[in-house]
């Protein structure tokens, strides 16, 4: 597995695009940097991290025979991988909100962009994204939901040894994947999603507020919700928010 590190980029995962069109990537090829300057996140939104205190990196998989339709359990594969880790450096209250947030009690510590590129009704090749907060310790006033892992717990991460974590149990989690154990990758997503079976105030994209519960992701990666009539409706990534 190759690693590069920068000292600065734009985003990781552009960066990583870019090469990935001009040579041959061995699978699992990590891009690193110190300083992401335009890091992005879900629905464009933007991912600000401090130089020097946190990880910020992307990684390429390629795979011969994942199916669009089954694209869910690669989101779960690479969120669960984050949370394996963060669980055993004893974050508090860590769980994942759909699709891949990583969180410690209500406050985000992890954030995942993953983009694919296609070849007919395959995943050809992922560029993972994934911006962790280790070590930083003041965040911008606008976030008042963020977190880091030195905040919750009080230690000091080592950057490269986390770096190494994740990627071992990144692997680890894609070889599940590519075994087709989806079955399995599933059960443990549930079993550490944020808000699943409490009772919870949502938002719709028509900002219509409801009392739902979560109870599974769709077939599509959608989040099932059941409502107080008893009917399960399923909602996309920019059709729903907590309240």
């Amino acid at each position: 597995m190759k690693t590069i590190k920068l000292s600065a980029t734009d985003s990781t995962n552009s960066f990583l695009k870019d090469l990935a069109q001009n040579s041959t990537l061995e699978n699992f090829t990590t891009v690193v940097t110190q300083n992401q300057t335009k890091g992005r996140g879900q629905q464009q939104n933007k991912w600000v991290s401090e130089p020097h205190k946190n990880l910020t990196f992307s990684v390429f998989i390629s795979f011969k025979d994942l199916k669009v339709v089954q694209k869910k359990y690669l989101n779960f594969a690479i969120s669960l991988s984050i949370y394996t880790v963060l669980l055993a450096k004893n974050l508090p209250k860590p769980s994942i909100k759909w699709p891949n947030d990583i969180l410690s009690a209500n406050k985000k510590i992890c954030g995942i962009l993953i983009e694919n590129t296609f070849s007919g009704d395959r995943i050809k090749n992922s560029f993972v994204g994934i911006g962790l907060n280790v070590n930083q310790e003041i965040f911008p006033e606008h976030l008042k939901n963020a977190t880091s892992l030195k905040l919750e717990t009080g230690l000091e991460s080592n950057l490269d040894l986390l770096l190494s974590n994740i990627l071992e149990e990144i692997q680890k989690n894609i070889k599940c994947l590519t075994s087709q154990k989806f079955k399995l990758l599933e059960e443990k997503y549930l079993d550490v999603l944020y808000k699943k079976n409490i009772p919870t105030m949502f938002k719709n994209s028509k900002d219509e507020i409801f009392m739902g519960m979560i109870s599974g992701i769709s077939d599509f990666g959608k989040l099932q919700v059941l409502l107080e009539d008893d009917i399960i409706q399923e909602f996309g990534l920019k059709e729903i928010s907590f309240l």
